[in-house]
């Protein structure tokens, strides 16, 4: 499954270098993928919707593999002071699926 950023965030920032898929983008910030930008309004290119955040940093579910193929845990959850990179219950998905996301982001150049 995709991690999320909880309410909790204290906008440290020390997840956003972590992330070797650049999922991770400061509050209010627009997102990216591959040569596009996505507003907070926009749905992302999988469907996915409501993990916008104005106010701190967010996870694009859409970019998140966990850190398979990089690391053996999610690099964003082992940096956080306060345990608020946790699962997302709304975006479950098994280790195969991961990967062949990982592998589309390379394809893409993340």
């Amino acid at each position: 499954m995709a991690i999320m950023i909880t309410s909790e965030c204290i906008n440290c920032g020390a997840c956003e270098p972590e992330c070797p898929n650049t999922a991770i983008y400061e509050g209010g910030a627009d997102w990216k993928l591959a040569d596009k930008t996505y507003g907070p309004e926009e749905v992302s290119p999988e469907g996915s919707v409501g993990f916008y955040s104005a106010d701190y940093f967010y996870i694009v579910p859409d970019k998140c593999t966990e850190c398979k193929g990089f690391h053996d845990e999610p690099q964003c959850a082992a940096v956080c002071p306060v345990d608020c990179c946790v699962p997302d219950p709304n975006h479950v998905e098994d280790e195969e699926t991961l990967l062949k996301r990982k592998d589309h982001l390379d394809s893409l150049g993340r």
